[in-house]
């Protein structure tokens, strides 16, 4: 079992603090509230399981951003989220244990400052398309049209040798898997999963949502015959259209994970 949500080998147990009991953040309430309700809505549409995590870049500091303690993302509340540098370090830990690829936010928050949320996942359709580098993941109906023709692979034998564990636990790591993202929504992480980005938190989770829909479709397309993707010109026109309907498909997502 892929294991990314272990903790760094400094890490201590500890119970997590109520929001504003000492911890210093002045990141928006509603921010990380909304956080907490990504992980149980990506929960629920099995984007996450028990590993996997989404962040948001801080609303007055853009060179922090807000993630989770080390936990189950279906467990998460406000409570939870802790506040980091771009560097990984936790700026309010207070004892807490801290995801090891906190390095992916980091790096890819540094490095495409228009980014304002980040979800790393193993969703299970998604994954194939990482280990077969001939069939690339692509755009087969409206609502994934971000996805666009082609889908980056980051390929971490390039930077750790053969014997990692494909996990991204360093600062070098985690900027070569951003260097690989180039400007693309989402990268494919060779037997590993996927990490998927956007300019807003509700549009991320959209993406990631679909990311996973898409491939599931496009598996079964592949096995019926020769498949009609969608070009460039309609992924960018349904992707254009769909932005604007976000907040229909959060307010589902909100309720029925809440359910």
């Amino acid at each position: 079992m892929c294991q990314n949500c272990l903790d760094t080998p400094d890490a201590v147990h500890a119970a997590p603090m109520e929001y504003g009991a000492g911890l210093a953040t002045s990141a928006d309430p509603a921010l990380i509230a909304d956080v907490a309700v990504a992980n149980h809505i990506l929960v629920h549409h099995k984007v996450l399981d028990a590993f996997g995590h989404v962040s948001a870049r801080h609303d007055k500091r853009p060179d922090r951003f807000l993630l989770a303690r080390n936990m189950a993302p279906g467990l998460v509340t406000p409570a939870d989220i802790m506040e980091f540098d771009l560097d990984g370090g936790a700026i309010n830990q207070d004892g807490r244990r801290v995801y090891l690829e906190r390095f992916i936010h980091g790096e890819i928050y540094r490095l495409r400052p228009e980014v304002t949320a980040i979800v790393h996942s193993h969703s299970a359709a998604v994954v194939p398309f990482g280990v077969v580098p001939s069939v690339p993941l692509r755009a087969v109906f409206h609502m994934a049209g971000f996805i666009g023709t082609t889908t980056p692979i980051f390929e971490i034998r390039n930077h750790a040798g053969l014997s990692s564990d494909l996990l991204i636990r360093s600062q070098e790591l985690g900027v070569a898997l951003a260097q690989a993202l180039g400007q693309a929504p989402l990268i494919l992480m060779r037997g590993h999963g996927s990490t998927v980005v956007g300019p807003t938190l509700k549009l991320t989770v959209y993406r990631a949502v679909f990311a996973e829909i898409n491939a599931r479709l496009q598996a079964d397309a592949l096995r019926l015959g020769p498949v009609t993707y969608l070009t460039e010109g309609e992924g960018q026109s349904t992707a254009t259209t769909n932005a604007g309907q976000i907040d229909r498909a959060w307010d589902l997502w909100t309720a029925e994970a809440a359910a």
